[in-house]
């Protein structure tokens, strides 16, 4: 069993429901928290702030940029494809893409690529990689060298991993939350989530971190989903993985740095210091989503999770980044969605120019070889979803 195909594998398997999703490996039992009892029924004035999505359509430009990059072949140590697809404003305005597990090197004229260097072929597979957009083009960073690279967020051995999160800039140091996995025996499904921890970089050091700082992780909740800057708080949003459901927690901290004191919605609306009472504010949500501020409210995207392995992506509206999140809507459904091809965790990026709300979504297979036959499989797609 390869890395390249243990990293893809579990992925499956937590989208489809079929088992509580490994995260919860090192969690403790399962609790009796309860749901914020105000998702029940939106606050009577909630249609004033509540926007109404009135289309999606394809953002052709990200997504000729990200297909003309990642088919050249002036370098071989730049992305193919990826996922994870999160982003962020740097402070120079050129545009950060955070990403999870990462495809570098060639791209043959048909379209294929050649198998990963575990599989005997040239592909590098990495567990997570950053891209710059400047002036319209993108550049990969990567650890390592060009010969051999390596992951900007480095394991701490071969049978632990780290997977990225939203990001956020606190003074000029940008702030990348990741999810720490580990492998711990010899069977294909031997791997749990271990933590939650955020990596700070210098925006012209990307290629490895300042520091690396212990999250929150009590509770099986896997922080940060998204994060959202709103009144003076950094609202960090996170998934609490039981398969089928996955439920959404919300926690905030005074600032613009995680490494503040945090604070849990609890379930009668108020705060807590104690994560212990972080409660299930609904269910529904991927474990990559958004919330986003649109108008006078804000909007939750996220791929639907009360269906199995859903093409349909949907958004939710609230008065306020806590929620309640209500007043389910359709924005689209993916049309890769077919055989052993599956889309997955949609979310905003608001700080991204398009006409309209940018929202992102990933494309995988069950099959490990469709990666390797049709380079376009294995990348984001980028939508511009409008509101009235």
């Amino acid at each position: 069993m390869t890395r390249f195909r243990s990293a893809l594998a579990p992925l499956a398997i937590a989208l489809l429901g079929l088992t509580a999703a490994p995260q919860q490996a090192l969690a403790a039992p399962p609790r009796p928290v309860p749901v914020v009892q105000e998702q029940r029924a939106a606050p009577a004035a909630a249609s004033d702030c509540a926007p109404t999505v009135t289309g999606a359509s394809t953002d052709a430009r990200l997504t000729a940029l990200f297909t003309n990059y990642g088919n050249d072949n002036s370098r071989l140590d730049d992305w193919t494809g990826a996922d994870g697809t999160y982003s962020l404003k740097l402070p120079n305005g050129q545009e950060l893409w955070v990403f999870s597990d990462t495809f570098l090197g060639r791209v043959n004229p048909d379209g294929t690529r050649p198998p990963v260097v575990e599989e005997g072929g040239s592909t590098v597979f990495l567990n997570n990689s950053f891209a710059v957009e400047r002036d319209g083009r993108l550049s990969t960073i990567h650890a390592g060298t060009a010969a051999k690279p390596t992951a900007v967020m480095p394991p701490r051995d071969e049978d632990h991993w780290y997977w990225a999160g939203d990001a956020t800039l606190a003074g000029g140091i940008v702030e990348v939350t990741y999810q720490e996995y580990e492998r711990f025996g010899p069977g294909a499904w031997d791997w749990r989530w271990h933590r939650n921890v955020v990596a700070r970089f210098a925006p012209g050091r990307l290629d490895r971190p300042i520091s690396v700082h212990d999250l929150p992780s009590g509770q099986g909740v896997a922080w940060a989903s998204g994060v959202l800057r709103d009144g003076g708080h950094t609202y960090v949003y996170g998934v609490e993985d039981l398969g089928s459901p996955k439920y959404m927690h919300v926690a905030r901290v005074k600032g613009q740095s995680l490494l503040g004191r945090w604070e849990y919605l609890k379930a009668d609306g108020t705060w807590s210091a104690n994560q212990a009472d972080s409660a299930r504010v609904m269910d529904g949500v991927a474990n990559e989503y958004s919330v986003s501020r649109v108008g006078s409210g804000y909007v939750l995207i996220t791929h639907d999770t009360t269906e199995a392995l859903s093409a349909n992506i949907v958004a939710y509206s609230s008065c306020s980044p806590s929620g309640p999140f209500t007043g389910k809507q359709h924005v689209y459904t993916t049309p890769e969605t077919s055989g052993n091809i599956f889309t997955y965790n949609a979310h905003a990026h608001p700080d991204v120019a398009g006409d309209g709300l940018v929202v992102s979504y990933n494309v995988n297979s069950f099959v490990n070889t469709d990666h390797y036959r049709d380079v376009s499989i294995y990348r984001p797609r980028f939508l511009d979803v409008t509101f009235g």
